[in-house]
């Protein structure tokens, strides 16, 4: 059982619409210079934002402020050709389910901390991603406490419909996820187009030229970001790249945290963590009637908290996972190894 509800704020807190709102204007409010001293435990957590977002975001430096003050170091993946300072140096960008650039930040942080141990936080795509990556392989799991993903969608595949549905607004998030997309892509259009760049061949100046009518999520990936990966259709693209399949592989506790008014996540997409966490005993599905997406803004009537419930919920869970990590017993690599398997 969770230690604290979700209360939000009276007036504009249980509208998802606002809860979202705010969060894609604002990210968080007062928004703090991330700083603190780790714990005598050393514990790294390895963070992946949401879609076309990085560390200089301000939910990021919120929430990696929260965590470093209790005891952890953070590391935050910048997904690639997201910051708008760095410029990329190859025809390729990050997507729905890539989790190679993830993979090395996690490689990197276990060659530099040999004795670090791990906690995974995902948030909206980052969950996908962070979910998938660890699923992906045994020794993706290795050294790693627990795994925290928050409003994620689980199957793009599934999604897609939903997406282009009027009810909630989803319709006019998509164009608006879309319209931020592209500003991305075309940001980077020398290195993603120029012709002196090695690209894939099924790309060609007419998806360019669809790139820039495209109104949705759907039509980029179809016309441009399944191709730099060598998907032959983007109903394959979504199913090799979500993270629905690789889900019951994963075998380190697992907080998969949704809210019932969250916008862009259809109610139909929440049956799929519902029935993981009914089957494994290392899953929690936590599904709060409020909070937009990425919400969950607490405090008075109508002047938010800086600090969020989710803030809380992932850093106590994490503080949970390492203090119960502390008192188990702990058993031989081969009998983990055995129970993987069960």
């Amino acid at each position: 059982l969770l230690p604290f509800r979700y209360i939000p704020p009276l007036i504009w807190g249980k509208s998802g619409h606002i809860q979202t709102a705010l969060y894609g204007k604002m990210g968080r409010v007062r928004s703090p210079h991330p700083y603190g001293l780790r714990n005598t435990d050393d514990v790294t957590m390895l963070i992946c934002p949401g879609i076309a977002n990085h560390s200089e975001k301000q939910y990021i430096r919120t929430f990696v402020d929260y965590a470093q003050k209790n005891g952890y170091r953070c590391a935050v993946l910048n997904h690639l050709g997201a910051l708008p300072t760095i410029e990329l140096t190859s025809p390729r960008m990050f997507t729905y389910g890539c989790t190679w650039e993830f993979g090395a930040m996690v490689n990197y942080i276990k060659k530099t901390y040999p004795q670090t141990q791990l906690v995974v936080v995902g948030f909206s795509l980052g969950g996908n991603i962070v979910c998938k990556y660890l699923g992906e392989s045994q020794a993706n799991q290795e050294r790693v406490l627990c795994c925290v993903s928050v409003c994620q969608g689980y199957s793009a595949l599934r999604a897609q419909e939903t997406f282009m549905q009027w009810d909630h607004c989803r319709r006019f998030y998509n164009f608006l996820m879309a319209d931020n997309m592209k500003k991305i892509i075309l940001s980077h259009r020398q290195v993603l187009f120029g012709d002196n760049m090695k690209k894939p061949q099924s790309l060609s100046d007419a998806d360019l030229g669809k790139l820039y009518t495209a109104t949705s999520l759907m039509q980029i990936d179809d016309n441009v970001m399944r191709k730099f990966h060598g998907y032959s259709s983007l109903k394959e693209y979504y199913e090799k790249e979500s993270c629905l399949q690789y889900l019951h592989r994963i075998y380190v506790p697992l907080l998969l945290v949704n809210a019932a008014d969250d916008p862009l996540v259809h109610e139909s997409l929440l049956s799929i963590p519902r029935a993981l966490s009914e089957k494994r005993e290392n899953v929690m599905h936590v599904l709060p009637l409020h909070g937009g997406h990425l919400g969950f803004f607490e405090g008075s009537v109508l002047f938010p908290e800086p600090l969020t419930w989710m803030d809380k919920l992932v850093v106590q869970y994490a503080n949970a996972i390492c203090q119960w990590e502390k008192t188990k017993p702990h058993c031989s690599d081969a009998e983990q190894a055995v129970s993987g398997q069960e």
